[in-house]
């Protein structure tokens, strides 16, 4: 690996930190968040130390062979302090006394151990700069070796140990917490190859054997790939709820513009927001847009209002002639009342259309569906037409939005375009 991978690698990961930041300070005394930057932060910080480019210019500054060996290895003990103590913080305990003595107890292990390893390179002689195969070329070296053993060990020891925790704890929950740590298992496993690939090149040094390659080509592959699926693993916990907000929110967009994008007062009051936002912080309207939440709400809450809107005009037999029609062309059960459910709000909506309009005689409705007005302002609707009921909860709503575009939805439709033309 050549210097412009590793600082590629430091680059996405401090990019993530960055990201970071600004829950940071808000919530600086929330150890979880700290602990998950400085992860992010260290692990970025590692791959610029070991760049040889780095690791020349360290050693030209302080005006000692191979110091930036000393510096790197103190970091990535660092970095795998700062990530158990980050485990022991996500996983939790009722005890929070409890979290912070075990917090401490691996911050002051990783810390004597970086204190033994600066004792003993000073104790050692490496005279000769070696900026890619430092653990090779001194593996036999009295005191450096010491050195290397022990850093791979406690690099080794934390990796594995994450791994066997965040497996464990996978059995344990469900959701993107779940997803979360099976990357960082992968990540952690890979992670602990890295150190086991070392030791065998340290190893077959001691044994006459030229094993460098392993630790200068394979390992550093292993790093950086264990690297960015921890840093992802970290992340996702924080970016999994916006995805399956983005998600729900472009799932909704057939039934928001069906009956949600004509709604005034939503439109209004959004505007009448976003001016509010703009004269307090310009930029503020901006961050704003990158809400996913806010704005599922808001389309969620246009679809509910635009459902009221409607639901004058619900028509239980078009929603019954729908269902069956869907399940004679092969629909699951689940399927067809959505799309049955989509079909009634489809037509009622062009009904609504044209009422609005001058288009047909009110008479023509059913006065039942008057019945509905009341339920649907929740988040669940009370009877529709025919005495049923319309599930306006996210999931209900997403199933019928994908069903909106059904072919017998749009056969419902079209034979209600048909019939207002004749009632005219």
């Amino acid at each position: 690996m050549n210097g412009l991978v590793y600082f590629l690698a430091a680059g996405v990961l401090w990019t993530g930190f960055a990201a970071q930041l600004p829950g940071l300070r808000e919530n600086w005394r929330d150890p979880l968040k700290r602990a998950l930057c400085a992860v992010i932060f260290l692990a970025g910080f590692c791959f610029a130390l070991g760049a040889p480019p780095t690791v020349g210019l360290i050693n030209h500054i302080v005006g000692v062979p191979n110091a930036a060996a000393c510096v790197t290895y103190g970091a990535v003990n660092a970095f795998s302090a700062a990530s158990l103590v980050l485990i022991v913080h996500w996983r939790g305990a009722d005890d929070p006394a409890r979290l912070r003595r075990v917090s401490r107890r691996w911050l002051l292990t990783y810390t004597v151990i970086i204190g033994v390893q600066t004792a003993l390179f000073a104790a050692g002689d490496a005279p000769v700069e070696r900026r890619t195969d430092f653990d090779t070329y001194y593996a036999g070296t009295p005191f450096i070796r010491e050195m290397i053993v022990l850093y791979l060990v406690a690099h080794m020891a934390a990796a594995f140990t994450t791994t066997f925790l965040c497996w464990r704890w996978t059995l344990r929950i469900s959701g993107w917490t779940r997803r979360a740590l099976a990357v960082l298992a992968v990540g952690w496993l890979c992670t602990s190859t890295y150190g086991v690939v070392k030791m065998i090149a340290v190893a077959g040094r001691w044994s006459g054997y030229h094993w460098d390659p392993l630790s200068t080509r394979l390992a550093p592959m292993l790093v950086t790939v264990g690297a960015a699926l921890t840093s992802a693993g970290y992340v996702l916990p924080l970016l999994g709820p916006r995805i399956d907000s983005l998600v729900a929110f472009l799932r909704l967009g057939p039934l928001f513009r069906l009956v949600g994008s004509g709604n005034s007062s939503i439109r209004r009051d959004r505007r009448d927001r976003r001016i509010r936002r703009n004269r307090r912080n310009p930029l503020l309207s901006w961050r704003s847009l990158g809400d996913v939440e806010l704005r599922l709400t808001h389309r969620t809450t246009a679809i509910r209002d635009g459902l009221r809107d409607v639901s004058v005009h619900f028509d239980e037999a078009v929603r019954e002639r729908a269902y069956r029609q869907a399940l004679s062309l092969g629909s699951s059960t689940a399927e067809a009342e959505a799309i049955g459910d989509a079909a009634m709000v489809a037509v009622a909506a062009l009904v609504g259309a044209h009422d609005r309009a001058g288009g047909l005689d009110p008479a023509v409705l059913d006065s039942v569906a008057l019945d509905a007005v009341a339920g649907l302002a929740g988040g669940y609707a009370g009877p529709a037409a025919g005495g049923q009921s319309l599930d306006t909860g996210q999931p209900s709503l997403i199933r019928m939005s994908r069903a909106v575009r059904a072919g017998v939805v749009e056969g419902a439709v079209r034979a209600e375009r048909a019939k207002s033309r004749q009632a005219r």
